[in-house]
């Protein structure tokens, strides 16, 4: 069942965060889909801090992924992909290892790597609509 939401602030994004793990909480593996600037990297910083992640360092567009532990021996592993030119990058930088680890996986941009993703994962959308955000989520 898709869920909607829409975020008026920065504020909103840490009840939001709550919802969006929740959802995700099986398979721990969200994707976040919006045109450039729409927030992507913003709700992940609030999903992260949510979780623990006090070291939040922002998107790793140039490095690919950031990795976070928490307190509790989980982790959260948060990949950028706008800059892959293909889907080999992300195997060679040992993405099926980063997945049989049952940690967090954020993923920005997707859409880059589609082949790749699991078989189930919660799908988060972001669009700008004048000062707000709709965010939109369901699991795929």
């Amino acid at each position: 069942m898709p869920n909607s939401v829409v975020s008026h602030s920065t504020e909103d994004l840490s009840s939001i965060a709550a919802d969006i793990l929740e959802a995700g909480k099986n398979d721990k593996v969200i994707v976040f889909t919006g045109d450039l600037g729409s927030g992507k990297t913003t709700l992940i910083g609030n999903i992260c801090k949510f979780l623990g992640a006090d070291d939040y360092q922002g998107s790793p567009t140039f490095s690919l992924v950031n990795e976070y532990e928490l307190n509790n021996g989980m982790g959260i592993f948060h990949f950028d992909c706008y800059r892959i030119r293909n889907e080999v990058e992300m195997l060679d930088i040992g993405w099926e290892d980063y997945l049989a680890k049952k940690n967090w996986v954020f993923i920005e941009w997707p859409e880059k790597v589609k082949n790749l993703l699991p078989e189930h994962f919660l799908w988060v959308n972001i669009k700008v609509e004048g000062d707000n955000r709709r965010i939109d989520w369901k699991m795929l």
